[in-house]
């Protein structure tokens, strides 16, 4: 795709900066594990950083568009119809503890709608972008989701159970049931990526649970479209609204969800 639009290219002008600002806090990552609180709150203020590059750059772009950052903080605009949702880091536990799998997510939200997205990976300068009607794009190439249909060959990534979270039941019995089944199951922390990597056939499917709106949002367009069924856990239910989600590729995803559901 030769020519972006003029919001696309508002959005690719805030990441990029953001992105390089980022990597220099992740560089100093490795230098403060000796303190314990150190990394956690250092990274906390990386994130609010990133998240403040991110916002002059989008308000001063379109400073009628409302803007929703970290944990959900919203800022309307006059325009009521079109928001930037932004997740200035995805993988917060990864960057404090030096792993190299985080990301900087930026949306545009429409009547309700995602028309525009971006996922940045800084740590591999993978980008991440789609638009409504134009496909997604990895790095300048048009990429679409997998072609694999057999449970036994697709490899599904989700968030693997941890103590803190207040689904863990659920997600063990989740794994339960979709691991016996399934090539590989794959937890590697961070919402975006799983479904950008989605969206480039990378993984074959993603599902999660307890999910906030603005982790997912980006995602969402990046696998639609590159050809891959997008719904929430719930029949007939907006990922959005209930922060469930089932996605994979068209051929393999009734199987997928029917394991996921239990149905």
């Amino acid at each position: 795709m030769a020519q972006w639009s003029a919001n696309i290219n508002v959005m690719l002008k805030a990441i990029r900066p953001a992105g390089r600002a980022m990597m220099r806090d992740f560089k100093e990552v490795d230098k403060l594990q000796v303190s314990k609180k150190g990394p956690n709150d250092f990274a906390k203020r990386a994130d609010q950083r990133a998240e403040e590059m991110l916002q002059e750059a989008l308000f001063e772009a379109r400073p009628n568009y409302g803007f929703v950052g970290s944990g959900g903080r919203e800022t309307k605009g006059e325009d009521p119809t079109r928001r930037w949702i932004v997740q200035p880091l995805d993988g917060l536990e990864n960057f404090l503890h030096g792993l190299p799998h985080w990301s900087i997510s930026i949306c545009l939200e429409y009547k309700g709608e995602i028309v525009a997205s971006i996922i940045l990976c800084p740590v591999i300068e993978e980008l991440f972008l789609a638009e409504k009607g134009a496909g997604t794009w990895l790095n300048e190439q048009r990429v679409r989701v997998s072609g694999r249909t057999g449970l036994d060959q697709m490899v599904f990534a989700t968030d693997l159970p941890g103590g803190t979270r207040g689904h863990l039941p659920t997600q063990i019995k989740d794994l339960a049931r979709v691991s016996p089944s399934a090539g590989g199951i794959r937890g590697m922390g961070a919402v975006g990526l799983d479904m950008a990597y989605t969206s480039a056939g990378r993984y074959d499917g993603y599902w999660n649970r307890g999910m906030k709106y603005w982790e997912l949002a980006a995602g969402l367009l990046l696998i639609q479209e590159a050809g891959g069924l997008v719904e929430a856990i719930e029949l007939h239910k907006n990922p959005m609204e209930t922060g469930t989600i089932i996605a994979a590729n068209g051929e393999g995803h009734a199987k997928f969800a029917k394991l996921v559901r239990n149905t």
